[in-house]
């Protein structure tokens, strides 16, 4: 059974905070089924923009995870925000949760690499 969007939300804010991290939730989208996109910034002012990994990326195994590929790294906000213009186009029901891990080597949610 997969954990709701707004439950997984709320754990990842948790997490980052018991680390010692700042995260704060921008845009709330539907409970249940939203898609998540993380904005993590580093202490040096870069910003790694995370969204959902495609389907076929998924562990059989466990396809109820949540799963995240590295979208843009950038110094330049107007460009995140662009890119998170055209995704609010696309699913308005999408999440935006900002973080500031303490530790940056910390993993706080799944990651996939092409």
């Amino acid at each position: 059974m997969r954990l709701t969007t707004e439950f997984w939300v709320s754990a990842l804010v948790r997490r980052v905070f018991k680390d010692g991290g700042f995260a704060a939730v921008l845009r709330r989208g539907s409970d249940s089924a939203g898609a998540i996109f993380i904005m993590s910034r580093d202490r040096l002012g870069t910003v790694s923009l995370f969204g959902p990994a495609p389907q076929t990326g998924y562990d059989s195994a466990r396809p109820d995870d949540r799963m995240f590929v590295l979208l843009a790294q950038t110094d330049d906000q107007a460009s995140i925000d662009e890119r998170l213009s055209r995704e609010q186009r696309f699913d308005p029901d999408l999440w935006l949760v900002e973080i500031e891990p303490a530790d940056a080597q910390a993993e706080l949610f799944p990651v996939m690499t092409p």
